[in-house]
């Protein structure tokens, strides 16, 4: 989905999701493969990176995750 409002977009490196999300470096890129994780965008021949927001929905989609398995109990 691109983005087609004027917002500021943040690309964050690899070592910036992984402790943004505290996940390991492979279990990003298992998630990426599972379709669990949001997928990088390719910045260069050796780097990628991740937009910010979308690292941010998924953090929150976790939250929220967790707070509705909380309220099934």
């Amino acid at each position: 989905m691109a983005n087609t409002n004027q917002e500021k977009l943040t690309i964050l490196r690899r070592k910036q999701v992984e402790n943004r999300t505290g996940l390991s470096r492979s279990t990003i890129y298992l998630r990426i493969q599972e379709g669990t994780f949001p997928r990088p965008i390719n910045l260069g021949a050796r780097a990628v990176g991740w937009l910010e927001n979308e690292i941010e929905a998924w953090l929150a989609s976790r939250i929220e995750s967790r707070d509705n398995r909380q309220e099934v109990r």
